[in-house]
């Protein structure tokens, strides 16, 4: 499937009705997803088992099993956000398990995780746990990151190793009170770490 093709499909899926500050509830914008999915599917990272962190709406989920993903999971917190996650797939027609789950205790083990983590921005760390759940259950990770992290990121997951990264647009929408604009683009930084090289 070609990136354009899914992000079309991508921008199908509903996000958060009432997002929560507290959990830093950003919908993976259409375009960065499909980016980001596509980047792992040619890297041959999307024909096995997969696991989104931190789904929200399930976005990352959702574009996994439209490129082939033989199993997805997506796991949240969040039981609205996991209600709305599961209406996509079923919207979308794609078979994608849901779970309400702390982060932490994730378990099990996939090849590879995709996640857009808290960036940190009300609370310093928030992206840490995941992270650490990422590493402990997966061989390969891509993972979504404030540009200027790559030395956080390099540190924290030794000893696994960043194979690529890049930086990309990050279009976000005016979710919050405090936003001043209805639309700012930010940049952000795309990992794909290798847990066992």
């Amino acid at each position: 499937m070609k990136q354009r093709k899914l992000e079309i499909l991508l921008e199908e899926v509903e996000g958060f009705s009432n997002p929560e500050l507290e959990l830093e509830q950003y919908q993976t914008p259409s375009p960065l997803a499909a980016e980001i999915l596509h980047f792992a599917y040619m890297q041959g990272d999307l024909n096995e088992s997969v696991q989104d962190l931190g789904c929200g709406t399930g976005i990352l989920a959702i574009g996994a099993k439209f490129l082939g993903a033989r199993e997805v999971v997506g796991y949240d917190t969040d039981p609205k956000a996991l209600e709305v996650a599961k209406k996509n797939s079923e919207k979308l027609g794609v078979d994608v398990e849901f779970i309400c789950s702390d982060i932490s205790e994730v378990s099990g083990h996939v090849k590879t995780t995709l996640m857009n983590p808290p960036f940190g921005a009300r609370v310093k760390g928030r992206d840490r746990p995941f992270l650490s759940s990422a590493l402990r259950t997966s061989e390969i990770i891509y993972s979504i990151h404030n540009r200027g992290s790559l030395a956080f990121i390099q540190k924290f997951i030794k000893p696994a190793v960043i194979t690529h990264s890049y930086v990309a647009k990050f279009p976000l929408k005016k979710t919050f009170d405090f936003h001043q604009k209805e639309r700012e683009i930010i940049e952000v930084e795309i990992y794909r770490v290798a847990v066992h090289e």
